[in-house]
């Protein structure tokens, strides 16, 4: 391949940079290594026997050999760019980057209208997190001209800047990005960025907009469905993104991140078998999301599945054993299966994980009568207050446990506080607040009885 204006050997170094740090500048295959004559147009102190062994040597991968080379083209011809631009690559490969910045730094100002040592001293700035000067450097490489394949470069370049400057200047970014799909109309990434963007933003039918483009750009791009249906969710428009992720399995049916998002939306309708059977589509391997095992063993909880539940709880809590949440749902499930004493354990540790849990509060002192630990489930009522109001089933509890520990004056007191909030929505508790109190305060029977 022939690029305009630069020699092949310092060419092959220019398309180097990015190999090492894991992208491609300009993508192809690697040059072999000719040894041509500079082109006419190249400026005569470009080039020098140091320079073009040091090359040599960079593609056999000796880089101590060609730094040695380098330094010495350089201290004969301190302005040389391209004995600068080597060199940046050299310290590049061999991990020193603020050495590989000074390089390129020296290389820019030796010749500042290289595209490639604009662009790597940008990235290299970037990954420094020396984002505005980055940015300099990247928007001067978007106004160059790259050595070959211009429009893969100046998207790189392009793409690079886009994600510099999405947190800072979201809306720079979002035109960056509209910069690279211009110069690459097949490729799906600068959509793909741009939607993500426009979702943070809420702008919802731009989002949708960029994911379509997306799917356009890539029919095989996956991604590009999946924005669409993450967009359709955060409106709450379930149906339509239901119908994008069916079409997403009909042509993927072993999408498993499809599988979990249609879960999701099946799951908000109410359609909770149908849920889990997708949620479970999307983690075939054990627990291989517990995220995902977490929400199945809720859907099965809803459909009284309990034992499914628990089991779907235990793998989640392999790979989170400090969830709070996980060990929550556990210990909610085993309460529903009247394991109680495991139940009391693991709501323990819900909360010890995470003490502004209110929900486990309640849990736990139910498990904890069942247990006959009343110290713990008064403790565990008391807790709960703070963070939730009294119902009448904690002023029941209450009652029953004080009961229990043969503290009247308490178990009168809670006795009528349920009865007096409860309006008859649980007349089997209340039948039996009235018929504890009239045992426990004879002298007002009369006040409990059912007036008929």
């Amino acid at each position: 391949m022939k690029c305009d204006n630069i020699p092949t050997l310092f060419l092959a170094v220019l398309l180097g940079l990015e190999a090492a740090s894991g992208s491609l500048v300009c993508q192809q295959s690697k040059p072999t290594v000719r040894h041509h004559r500079v082109e006419e147009t190249v400026p005569d102190d470009t080039s020098s026997p140091e320079i073009d062994q040091a090359e040599t040597a960079m593609q056999k991968g000796d880089f101590a050999a060609a730094e040695a080379l380098l330094q010495k083209a350089i201290a004969a011809k301190p302005g040389n760019y391209r004995a600068w631009f080597d060199l940046g690559y050299v310290y590049n490969a061999t991990q020193r980057t603020p050495e590989a910045i000074d390089a390129y730094r020296k290389a820019v100002t030796a010749k500042a209208d290289v595209f490639e040592s604009n662009l790597n001293l940008g990235l290299l700035l970037a990954k420094q997190n020396d984002t505005e000067e980055a940015a300099r450097y990247l928007k001067s490489a978007t106004q160059l001209k790259p050595a070959a394949n211009p429009e893969q470069g100046l998207t790189r370049a392009w793409m690079a800047l886009g994600q510099l400057e999405q947190g800072s200047d979201p809306q720079f970014a979002i035109v960056a990005y509209g910069q690279a799909a211009k110069l690459s109309p097949k490729d799906a990434a600068p959509h793909l960025a741009a939607a993500g963007l426009l979702q943070v933003q809420k702008n919802w039918d731009a989002a949708v907009l960029e994911y379509r483009a997306a799917a356009e750009a890539d029919p095989a791009s996956k991604d590009a469905l999946l924005g669409v249906a993450s967009t359709y969710i955060q409106q709450k428009k379930y149906s339509d993104a239901e119908a994008t992720l069916r079409k997403l399995l009909a042509d993927d049916p072993q999408n498993t991140q499809a599988h979990l998002q249609l879960g999701r939306v099946l799951a908000v309708q109410g359609k909770n078998e149908e849920a889990a059977h997708e949620l479970q589509a999307g983690q075939p391997d054990k627990a291989a999301d517990p995220h995902a095992a977490l929400e199945l063993g809720t859907l099965y909880v809803r459909a009284g599945k309990d034992a499914e539940a628990e089991r779907q709880f235990r793998l989640a809590l392999e790979k989170l054993p400090r969830d709070a949440d996980a060990h929550f749902s556990l210990g909610s499930v085993l309460m529903h299966e009247k394991k109680y004493p495991e139940a009391q354990q693991e709501l323990l540790i819900a909360i010890r994980l995470k003490p502004d849990l209110a929900d486990a509060y309640g849990n736990l002192a139910v498990v904890a009568a069942e247990n006959k630990n009343y110290p713990i489930t008064l403790q565990a009522l008391d807790d709960r207050a703070k963070y939730l109001p009294e119902i009448p089933a904690t002023y029941f509890l209450r009652a029953t446990t004080f009961d229990e520990l043969k503290a009247v004056r308490q178990a009168v007191e809670n006795y009528q506080k349920f009865l007096a909030v409860d309006g008859g929505k649980a007349p089997d508790q209340e039948w039996q607040a009235r018929h504890r109190l009239i045992a426990l305060d004879p002298q007002h029977a009369d006040k409990y009885r059912v007036k008929k």
